[in-house]
Formats: structure tokens, C-alpha cells, sequence
């Protein structure tokens, strides 16, 4: 759901990042209101305040707006960690890339929760918001293979949809080193919200992220054991 997060850029950039997280929202909650099922696409666009051609204008159908909620965020992040400076190692640009994206997660909480559930109770929907994860998750890792040079002449920022035969062929270009990074950095993304979802009075989210990334730099190495009767996150 990072649409939310504030962007850089021009006025009408901003009006499409806000118009097209509004009619997320909108979803969102008339879904968790009424059920998946009851949700038209003139009620979405009701609710968000815009018309029914505008929300063709972001969306395919009704169903692609609870499973493509972070396809900008997507391209945005692809666009981060290729521009970032020549001297980061990887891990850390993938880091500050994510990082970006998720700076108001703290206050998107309530909406992250509720598309969560609705995905839970609805399985088509689910099944292809898993499809949409790996589709973004092979997407990452190409362009993590361009950024430490080892790009693939398959590579294309643009990522039209490809058949099987074709994304086979793209897999099979790209090393294990890129397709592991871009695991972890969407795992550690999964990982950081749900830990810090059910201990938000311990820890802001951006220290919980910074915590999870600063784990995996250091090569996860076991935690000392905290003494009797202690806590810790």
C-alpha cells in the first residue's frame, strides 16, 4: 500500500499517486465492510470521489485493484536501486530503496491490516496477489542484476506480460546471488510489518526495518541469550 507515501515529483504526479491511493482506500474498506463479492466498480469510484472512466484510467477491473495496490511502488524501487550511487553495496541499496517506499507505514497501518484481511477471506483474490508478488519479486531481481552488472539481454524495465515459455527464459537468465536478494529484501519487508504490527508500543516501524536489514548485513548471527526473565524484540 505505498502508494500512500508521499513522492517526489511533479503536481500532476502527485494528483495521480493520490487519486490512485484513494480509490485503493476506497476498496479496501467497502470490502471490508461488505465483502468482496458486493464491491462494484462504480461504488469504488463513488466512494473515492472520481468517475468510473477515471478509475479504468489506474485499473483493469475491479479485482486488480485489491492485487496491483504496489505496482508504482514497484517501479519506483527498480528506478531507486539502478540510480543509486555506484559505491553502495547491494544490500544496502535495496535497504534504502525499500525504505523510501515505506516511511509512513506507521500510518497506514489500519489499511495495510484491512487489505490483509479482505485478501484472507477472499482466495481467488489472494491466490493472485501472490501471483502479483512473485511477478514484482522477479521484476526486483532483474533489476538487481543489471545494478551489480550482471543484467540479463532479457531485461527490460518495462516488463510486458510475457507467457510461460518467455518468463521461463527470463528465470533462467538471471544468477542466484540477484533472485536471493530480492527474496530477502521482500521477506524482511513481510518480516519487519507483521513484528512490528503486534508490538507497535515498543518500537517505531522504521527502527523495527532498520533492525531486520542491520540482521541480515550482519549475516544473521545468532542474538546473545538475553538473561532470565528478559524480553527483547
Amino acid at each position: 500500500m505505498a502508494e500512500e507515501v508521499p513522492a517526489s515529483g511533479g503536481l500532476r504526479e502527485r494528483k495521480k499517486r493520490a487519486t490512485r491511493a484513494a480509490l485503493v482506500e476506497a476498496a479496501v474498506r467497502l470490502a471490508a465492510e461488505h465483502g468482496v463479492e458486493h464491491v462494484t466498480v462504480d461504488a469504488i469510484s463513488a466512494k473515492a470521489g472520481v468517475s468510473t472512466r477515471t478509475f479504468f484510467n489506474y485499473f483493469d477491473s475491479r479485482d486488480e485493484v485489491f492485487v496491483m495496490v504496489a505496482a508504482d511502488s514497484s517501479d519506483r524501487v527498480r528506478r531507486a536501486v539502478l540510480a543509486a550511487p555506484v559505491e553502495l553495496p547491494p544490500l544496502e541499496v535495496l535497504r534504502e530503496a525499500l525504505a523510501a517506499e515505506l516511511g509512513e507505514v506507521e500510518q497506514q497501518r489500519e489499511l495495510w491490516q484491512l487489505h490483509a484481511e479482505v485478501l484472507r477471506r477472499t482466495p481467488q483474490l489472494l491466490a493472485r496477489s501472490i501471483g502479483a508478488h512473485l511477478a514484482d519479486e522477479l521484476g526486483l531481481a532483474e533489476t538487481l542484476a543489471e545494478r551489480i552488472g550482471a543484467g540479463s539481454p532479457l531485461f527490460d524495465d518495462g516488463r510486458p506480460a510475457l507467457d510461460a515459455e518467455q518468463d521461463l527464459e527470463r528465470r533462467r537468465a538471471l544468477g542466484l546471488y540477484p533472485r536471493l536478494l530480492a527474496a530477502v529484501g521482500t521477506t524482511a519487508i513481510r518480516v519487519a510489518v507483521e513484528h512490528w504490527s503486534v508490538r507497535q508500543d515498543e518500537a517505531a516501524f522504521a527502527e523495527v526495518f532498520r533492525e531486520t536489514f542491520g540482521h541480515l548485513a550482519a549475516g544473521l548471527p545468532a542474538p546473545p541469550r538475553p538473561a532470565d526473565g528478559a524480553g527483547g524484540r
